[in-house]
């Protein structure tokens, strides 16, 4: 036998003897996984996006499975997603709410009153730091598109100098709410129809100074709801979104037209 042909059934014999070796370890120290974690890992859309407050979808997909987070705790996958999870888990697919991301400002280049020009790092949360703004309003989108850097489904635009979501395209994964320097955006039911655009706590005159269609803390609001579900609190009104019933008699008597009709029709 040549010297080749040793060499080769030697390479062969080694490489069977390990191959051997490694299905036995594999075997002996393989780490047994839930088969509902599995299932629904496998639904799971794998952005890893962080949206559902986990590591990743594996972390997401452990957690549901183990009971610790809920069968829609996915935002990117939604409802549909949420459903099929209900079935591998055994639970009923009740209550599963999409939610989409809300900014609580209307003060566009319209609306707002300027009062300088900002030159600087196109940045909100650099803008802050820094204490530059052009607008009156303080507590106003800066428009700077800090939170369109962060979506990574490309449904946030600034419009007209505000920050404007795309409410078919946001999976309210929620990083645009972090990314706000001033806690603007916030995740709204997507069947309410009514949310307040606005978040400013100074008192109506002078909000009216800086912003035409701010919230002046009348409380006319709170006087047309039959449901309790609109108060006034520190000067701005807050919508208890599970006690509203879209009648839209709020929107109707608002003197700034403060509270809006996200939906059409």
């Amino acid at each position: 036998m040549s010297p080749v042909m040793i060499a080769t059934l030697s390479v062969a014999v080694i490489g069977l003897i390990i191959g051997l070796l490694l299905v036995s370890f594999g075997r002996k120290f393989a780490v047994e996984t839930d088969p509902k974690e599995d299932a629904v890992r496998d639904l799971l859309p794998g952005n890893n996006c962080g949206g559902c407050g986990f590591a990743g979808c594996d972390a997401c997909a452990k957690a549901i499975a183990q009971g610790e987070a809920p069968v829609n705790a996915c935002p990117v996958g939604g409802e549909s997603v949420a459903s099929q999870i209900a079935m591998v888990m055994d639970v009923e697919d009740l209550g599963l709410t999409r939610k989409v991301a809300f900014v609580r400002c209307a003060g566009d280049c319209g609306h707002a009153r300027k009062t300088a020009n900002y030159i600087g790092i196109e940045d909100c949360s650099a803008a802050v730091t820094s204490g530059l703004t052009d607008k009156a309003c303080t507590s106003g989108c800066l428009g700077l598109g800090s939170c369109v850097k962060a979506c990574q489904f490309d449904a946030i635009k600034i419009v007209n100098g505000i920050a404007f979501v795309n409410r078919a395209a946001c999976r309210a994964c929620g990083k645009c709410v972090a990314a706000c320097p001033k806690h603007l955006i916030e995740l709204v039911p997507d069947h309410n129809r009514y949310a307040v655009r606005c978040s400013s706590k100074e008192r109506g005159p002078v909000v009216k100074k800086a912003c035409s269609v701010g919230c002046i803390g009348c409380k006319l609001c709170e006087k047309q709801c039959e449901c309790d579900a609109i108060h006034v609190e520190n000067n701005i009104a807050h919508i208890d979104y599970e006690k509203c019933v879209n009648c839209g008699k709020c929107a109707e008597k608002c003197p700034s037209g403060a509270i809006m009709n996200r939906l059409p029709g």
